[in-house]
């Protein structure tokens, strides 16, 4: 019966962890919907605009027609940027600014889901001897990465709220504003940016108990000098 007790007897999950974990859940959450959602920009329905909604991989038409396209071609529906209905406009749709948003965006996002599922484990305290081993080290990639994470999405966020009018863009840009799923990235960015501050304070915590365990084991140790009569100083 002691042994069972004694199995169960290691650290708990510290109050940093386990709020740094469901803050990054809920921004996670929120980071995935933003991602795939094609509501980024939308048109106000009053304009009877031909562009009707989109997001940083897809676009929303009602017979538009390109005006520098040399063939008559009319565009409707909701596309993959990379579809092949898009060819022949791709260029347009996916200007240097949006392909830096993609590629900050999706850092933010392989880097907060990798956090997550380390994040995960050291909660279930899964695998037991590895997760106590290196904990301080797994809270540490945890800060890295999500302290990452927040950078790009500021980043993704700022450039594209600064460059979404840009007349050689899409036309009529005042015909447009930015809508849920913008938001939703920047209020995952906000609660990306507080779980950053609990990881790092869960990393200096188990940094600081690592180098107490040292110390201790290191004083529980026998001296040699002392065992063969030298003097210790």
């Amino acid at each position: 019966m002691s042994r069972q007790l004694d199995k169960y007897n290691y650290p708990k999950v510290s109050d940093h962890l386990f709020f740094g974990a469901i803050l990054t859940y809920i921004a996670g959450v929120l980071l995935m919907i933003s991602f795939c959602s094609p509501y980024w920009v939308k048109s106000y329905a009053e304009t009877f605009s031909t562009f009707k909604n989109m997001g940083i991989w897809h676009y929303c038409f009602e017979e538009f027609r390109f005006p520098y396209y040399q063939f008559d071609k009319l565009f409707n529906g909701c596309h993959h940027v990379f579809s092949r209905e898009y060819q022949e406009i791709r260029e347009w749709l996916i200007p240097g600014w949006l392909i830096a948003v993609q590629t900050f965006m999706t850092i933010a996002f392989l880097l907060s889901f990798f956090s997550q599922a380390i994040m995960a484990c050291q909660v279930c305290r899964w695998p037991l001897k590895f997760v106590l081993r290196y904990e301080w080290i797994l809270s540490a990639i945890n800060f890295g990465c999500i302290t990452a994470t927040s950078v790009c999405m500021f980043l993704a966020i700022l450039i594209f709220g600064c460059s979404y009018t840009r007349r050689d863009w899409l036309m009529y840009p005042n015909f447009n504003f930015l809508t849920w799923a913008y938001w939703l990235g920047a209020i995952s960015l906000l609660l990306h940016t507080v779980a950053s501050y609990f990881l790092y304070k869960e990393a200096r915590l188990s940094y600081e108990l690592k180098q107490e365990s040292k110390n201790l084991i290191m004083q529980m140790q026998p001296n040699p000098q002392h065992r063969l009569g030298w003097p210790s100083y």
